[in-house]
């Protein structure tokens, strides 16, 4: 029998400061983000979720600075020579297809809980739930298993089989790919939480993994005090542990907390409501596998102009990612507030939410990309000493960063359509402009034009930007409304 928890939810526009309201949403409270005022609702649910996702990249960016150190020999470690960043950015280009999975199958679940929310439909917004988990434990396991068994041949095929690198990331490798199942069960829960309108709850667990992770990084890469010296192995043990601490806190929370949708049973596995799943994830879960793909053959692309060319590439994108990922809490605030309006029967104030988001999220990374072009060099500076590596960090900030007005309309474009249930067309729109764009155009930039690694970053800012141009006519149309969930 599944159970929920049903607590008043007042609209956002009650008699309370701004300042009020956000520390109202940071210590949980619920509100009714249909009713209201759209820019207090778009700022109550946008905050913890910035936050969120903020969170979410501290993974890469701690892990980052700390293996670049291992370079410089610090506590006494061996220098790599640039392998292990190398590794570790070949390690996360391949653990972006279980990002893929993770990130698509949770958008699902955002359109699911949502709309169920929005209608008042508690009891469904947890089946919804407890079919996600099902599904991400059972890909979890079944691909965790033998990546974590192949780790070596993986990470061959990444790096054009250089021996160093290898050597140097199985360890990091394994124990990544090996936790898919952790990954895939963090972004679902978190996406049940942020679906139902409780994206405190997704904060308050990715805290609780981040300030784990940043305790045993040094610990276990250097071997600090009782805990042995891993080097860039140490990096991944300790983000897999703060990983799994976060999963048994939201599993507490689903079950035992406060939030808007309680799990009972945590697991359902029932035809109907899985089929459904199933066939809206089919969307999302293409549209990500899709942008991930490239990113791997972009990976690929870079490996050719050899070990400082990916490393700069793999910490200039760690950085980029860093401040890319708040602009996504943006836009995720825009996909539950058009999951939970078009259930409540409200389509224009669903429309009318997306267009101030897209306003909001372009107005941060504009200020971002000043930030990128005037002061690469010093931010590069934080996390590696090498001129060569941080040539490429450098280049990559300005090249890509110049692109992050029309990004923030993309990202906002794709998440309200995937909100409303219309997955196909972000579907398409990777397609077209990923695969048969981005791709011919990066190595085309890279290798006969000789524009060798500037050329796949200036691929990324012309396909990013086309794709946000073309989500804003698809928008206007319209045809999004009209989705059923």
């Amino acid at each position: 029998m599944t159970e929920t928890s049903v607590q008043p939810a007042p609209p956002p526009s009650t008699g309370r400061s701004a300042w009020q309201h956000i520390a109202g949403a940071l210590r949980g409270e619920h509100y009714d983000y249909t009713q209201g005022s759209i820019g207090k609702a778009i700022l109550l649910l946008a905050v913890p979720m910035v936050l969120e996702m903020s969170f979410e990249s501290l993974f890469a960016i701690v892990d980052i600075w700390w293996v670049n150190h291992i370079d410089e020999g610090w506590f006494g470690a061996q220098s790599t020579h640039g392998n292990a960043v190398a590794a570790i950015g070949a390690t996360e280009a391949m653990l972006s297809i279980v990002y893929a999975i993770g990130f698509g199958v949770g958008m699902a679940v955002t359109a699911m809980v949502a709309r169920r929310v929005g209608e008042r439909d508690l009891p469904g917004a947890a089946i919804a739930g407890s079919q996600a988990i099902g599904l991400g434990l059972t890909f979890g396991v079944l691909t965790g298993v033998p990546c974590a068994i192949w780790a070596p041949e993986l990470l061959g095929l990444m790096t054009k089989h250089n021996a160093d690198i290898v050597a140097t990331g199985t360890g990091y490798a394994r124990w990544i790919l090996g936790g898919n199942v952790i990954v895939v069960l963090l972004f679902l829960q978190n996406a049940i939480f942020r679906g139902a309108g409780d994206p405190i709850l997704a904060l308050k667990t990715l805290a609780v993994s981040n300030l784990i992770n940043l305790a045993l990084d040094p610990c276990l890469i250097f071997g600090l005090g009782p805990f042995p010296a891993l080097g860039v192995t140490g990096a991944a043990v300790a983000t897999c542990i703060g990983r799994a601490v976060a999963v048994v806190y939201q599993t507490f929370l689903l079950t035992r907390g406060n939030g808007r949708v309680r799990l009972r049973p945590l697991i359902r596995l029932d035809a109907e409501p899985m089929w459904k799943l199933l066939r809206l994830s089919a969307g999302t879960v293409g549209q990500f596998l899709i942008g991930t793909s490239s990113w791997i053959v972009l990976m690929r692309l870079v490996n050719d102009f050899g070990a400082a060319a990916a490393a700069g590439y793999t910490t200039g994108i760690r950085i980029l990612m860093f401040s890319l990922l708040p602009a996504w809490g943006l836009a995720n605030a825009a996909a539950t507030l058009v999951g939970q309006n078009l259930g409540a029967g409200r389509p224009d104030r669903a429309e009318r939410s997306v267009w101030l988001t897209g306003v909001f999220d372009m107005a941060f990374l504009g200020f971002v990309t000043l930030v990128m072009e005037l002061l690469p060099g010093p931010i590069v500076a934080q996390f590696t000493t090498d001129a060569a590596i941080a040539e490429h960090a450098v280049a990559t900030l300005r090249i890509v960063s110049a692109g992050y007005v029309f990004f923030a309309w993309g990202m906002v474009s794709m998440q309200a359509f995937n909100g409303a249930g219309d997955t196909a067309t972000p579907t398409w729109m990777h397609f077209w402009l990923f695969w048969v764009l981005e791709l011919p155009l990066a190595w085309a930039l890279a290798h006969p034009l000789g524009l060798e690694t500037n050329g796949v970053l200036w691929s990324i800012t012309t396909a990013e930007s086309i794709f946000a141009v073309v989500g804003i006519v698809l928008f206007r149309r319209g045809r999004w409304k009209t989705r059923q969930v």
